[in-house]
């Protein structure tokens, strides 16, 4: 497993599922300097996880950025498609629980990826808004 490059395919991003595989992805974007991303298989049902803080010093998501990701995760939530953390969704961190299949936690996980890095267009089609 490698860090995924920064236009990442979904097919590219890790499966990080369990502590080891997690911590392997996480510990190579770090190394890589990119945004870490990976989707994790739980029962039936997949998790998406963001994290900025791995990103290059100097990394950062814009506002109107930040508002998108934040307004695709609303509308994920809103249409039951994924459960959010207990605590605030945000660019920084994000992490989208009981997302119904790999593919789709896959689509969602490398359309939040291209956004941090600052490319909406996947987002917009992943997650239209209405």
């Amino acid at each position: 497993m490698h860090a995924p490059p920064i236009a990442c395919p979904a097919d590219r991003i890790p499966d990080a599922t369990g502590v080891t595989a997690f911590n392997r992805a996480s510990g190579e974007a770090r190394d890589a300097g990119t945004v870490f991303v990976c989707v994790a298989r739980s029962g039936q049902r997949w998790t998406v996880k963001t994290d900025t803080s791995t990103a290059a010093p100097g990394h950062t998501v814009s506002a109107p950025t930040a508002a998108a990701v934040s307004e695709a995760i609303d509308r994920l939530r809103d249409r039951r498609e994924a459960r959010t953390a207990p605590w605030p969704a945000g660019p920084g961190h994000t992490v989208l629980y009981d997302i119904a299949g790999e593919e789709r936690a896959r689509q969602i996980a490398a359309a939040l990826h291209a956004a941090l890095h600052g490319d909406l267009t996947p987002l917009a089609s992943a997650v239209p808004a209405a």
